[in-house]
């Protein structure tokens, strides 16, 4: 069985947020990361070469198919700030609809600058979902 690709590395989440750009990208990562500080209590580490991960959590799909991945986290991509979410939560939709302006996909919740958004309001979709997924 294949395994992922995206594993935990040893490089330095600093040393990646100083090379992310433009600048207000960067100053939205920091804040991003001082979120999940917050709402983990854990510290980041690398997952691959753009993923900023927070613990731990194995899966099994229905197919069989196992491994690992980051029990909170989120990318700091090009195009927009991406937060791996879902909406497995109680009350996901009252709070997405809260949020500002964002655009969803099954897994991810995408933002282009956090100044678009409530921030107490990402940090409690964050929040939930942490709990959720490490329940």
């Amino acid at each position: 069985m294949a395994e992922n690709k995206t594993v935990p590395t040893r490089a330095s989440v600093n040393a990646f947020l100083d090379g992310v750009a433009p600048a207000r990208r960067q100053a939205d990562a920091r804040v991003a990361l001082e979120i999940y500080r917050r709402v983990t209590g854990l510290e980041p580490v690398m997952w691959g070469p753009s993923i900023i991960g927070f613990g731990e959590r194995r899966y099994t799909t229905d197919a069989g198919r196992a491994g690992r991945v980051p029990a909170a986290c989120f990318s700091p991509r090009k195009a927009n700030m991406t937060f791996y979410v879902r909406d497995s939560f109680p009350e996901a939709e009252t709070l997405y609809a809260r949020l500002g302006k964002h655009r969803r996909s099954v897994a991810c919740l995408y933002i282009n600058k956090l100044d678009d958004v409530d921030l107490a309001v990402l940090e409690e979709i964050i929040a939930r979902q942490y709990a959720a997924d490490i329940a």
